[in-house]
């Protein structure tokens, strides 16, 4: 028996079984009971063994064998997994997205800027932006790819390193108490701090306490000022001159690159290093895809491309993640 008619002759059995009769089995698979009935027959011969019994004297209804009952719920969940796997075939060649999976603050800050430059690259693929402030399951979603900030290590996911960042101060160009572009540590002492909540959770993640501190000013109040959970807000509040920021190097450099802010501390040697840094994750059966490689490779080169944030990091060296 050839395998196409292997394979008719066990849906034909499969439905009959489903419907203990050769005439509702051909109904539902558009062909006469005749033939329904000639494929169970055709198997039957094949493998030397019977798999239906009449129930009684002029019955029509099929009763299973002991052989064909004992069978019937792999083969049923051989076609189960035959018809999912024809789905995801379909859906595959179907599907010409990509599904990233981005923070809020790192899409608008760093990626839409970009993003435009990829399309260019790849225009045969639409990208979709995932921006969920909370983790999400890629199995669950169906993301593809992703960025996420951390220590590199996701249950069930790849991660390659992709930005490092560290923090300092920034603030408006027209800020109050800028003289030639920078602070006094008086203009300090008055100022609204910005504080960024968005890794709050994170003990080494740098604060307005520990800048002041290793900065030498440690008489200057931090406690007070204006909280924000997300790191996009928190530049944008300082470009409106809410305050000064901590601001993340990564999410700040196209702002300082087009003049919205400024760095108003002239010592660069106190910029604070971060312990954790941006990763490109995906899921390990994705990584062949062709859609999937062309982001990891365009989101390197683009991280290549990025001006590598201050390195001169010795003043601070009682900061967190600095030794």
């Amino acid at each position: 028996m050839t395998t196409p008619a292997y394979l008719n002759a066990l849906r034909a059995f499969e439905a009959a079984a489903r419907h203990r009769s050769f005439s509702a089995a051909a109904q539902e698979l558009n062909v006469t009971p005749a033939a329904v009935g000639q494929q169970v027959r055709n198997l039957e011969n094949w493998l030397g063994i019977a798999l239906f019994s009449r129930a009684g004297s002029g019955s029509a209804r099929l009763e299973l064998t002991d052989a064909a009952r004992a069978a019937l719920p792999d083969i049923r969940d051989g076609f189960d997994r035959l018809t999912l796997g024809l789905a995801r075939l379909k859906e595959a060649g179907a599907r010409t997205g990509l599904t990233v999976s981005v923070s809020p603050a790192f899409a608008s800050k760093w990626l839409l800027p970009r993003i435009e430059r990829f399309q260019q690259a790849c225009p045969e693929l639409d990208v979709l932006l995932d921006t969920n402030a909370r983790p999400v399951d890629f199995h669950a979603e169906r993301i593809d790819v992703g960025v996420r900030y951390g220590a590199g290590k996701w249950p069930g996911l790849v991660a390659e390193h992709l930005l490092d960042e560290v923090m300092f101060p920034v603030c408006a160009p027209d800020f109050p108490g800028l003289v030639g572009g920078m602070l006094s540590p008086e203009a300090l002492a008055a100022s609204t701090l910005i504080h960024d909540l968005s890794m709050a959770d994170s003990p080494d993640y740098p604060t307005w306490r520990m800048w002041l501190d290793a900065s030498g000013h440690t008489a200057i109040k931090a406690s007070a000022g204006l909280r924000i959970n997300n790191s996009a807000a928190v530049l944008q509040a300082a470009m409106e001159g809410q305050g000064l920021a901590l601001a993340r190097s990564v999410m700040v450099r196209d702002d300082l690159a087009a003049g919205r802010l400024i760095r108003p501390f002239a010592d660069k040697g106190l910029d604070c290093p971060l312990t954790q840094a941006y990763y490109v994750v995906y899921r390990p059966e994705c990584a062949a895809l062709p859609k999937v490689k062309a982001f990891r490779q365009w989101l390197h080169d683009e991280a290549r491309a990025t001006p590598a944030a201050p390195t001169r990091l010795t003043p601070a060296a009682h900061l967190p993640g600095s030794g």
